[in-house]
């Protein structure tokens, strides 16, 4: 059975690690199935590419400071 989701955990990591960790996961996403982003600060690049992509993402803050970011394939 295929996870629901994909967790990424890029929190504390130097960039371009959390960067191409969430794109190494968004590649593996079978039908159904979406990723979790939780980072420190917020990726705008990645935003970038997702739109490009046409993926759909929600960002939500936390109390922490850090960020999720849900992602489903187009």
């Amino acid at each position: 059975m295929i996870a629901p989701e994909i967790v990424v955990d890029g929190r504390g990591l130097e960039h371009p690690e959390p960067l191409e960790r969430i794109l190494a996961a968004l590649e593996q996403l079978q039908p159904g199935q979406r990723a979790r982003f939780l980072i420190h600060r917020q990726p705008y690049p990645l935003y970038d590419i997702l739109r490009r992509h046409r993926y759909a993402y929600t960002v939500e803050p936390r109390a922490d400071g850090h960020f999720e970011i849900l992602i489903s394939p187009p």
